[in-house]
């Protein structure tokens, strides 16, 4: 389960984040996940539960915003909606597709004290 690893990072980041920033406590962490990341979202949402236990970030609120995957199509150059990766284009049918966004994870933003 790589969601135990990324839930790490996360709170990695949370922790030099507090040290710079001089904050004690993460009240909520507010996360954009797309749907080409290849994240299983109650996954991280319990590994980050876990990893996240007497620490800053011991019951904070873990919210995820569910972002749109994009891809741009070769053939017909229109940037088309894409909700896993080698769907075929919705438009023209083709398979040649360049993700252009939703394999992003990032944290959007924090609540602190």
């Amino acid at each position: 389960m790589h969601e135990m690893a990324l839930s790490e990072s996360i709170l990695g980041i949370l922790q030099e984040q507090a040290a710079a920033q001089n904050f004690a406590r993460v009240k909520r962490v507010r996360l954009e996940v797309g749907p080409l990341a290849g994240v299983e979202i109650e996954a991280l949402r319990f590994s980050f539960e876990v990893v996240s236990r007497d620490t800053i970030a011991d019951r904070a609120e873990l919210e995820i915003i569910e972002t749109e995957g994009q891809a741009w199509c070769l053939p017909c150059g229109e940037t088309v909606a894409v909700t896993q990766r080698y769907d075929p284009c919705p438009k023209c049918g083709s398979f040649q597709l360049q993700v252009t966004g939703g394999d992003e994870m990032r944290i959007k933003d924090l609540e602190v004290d």
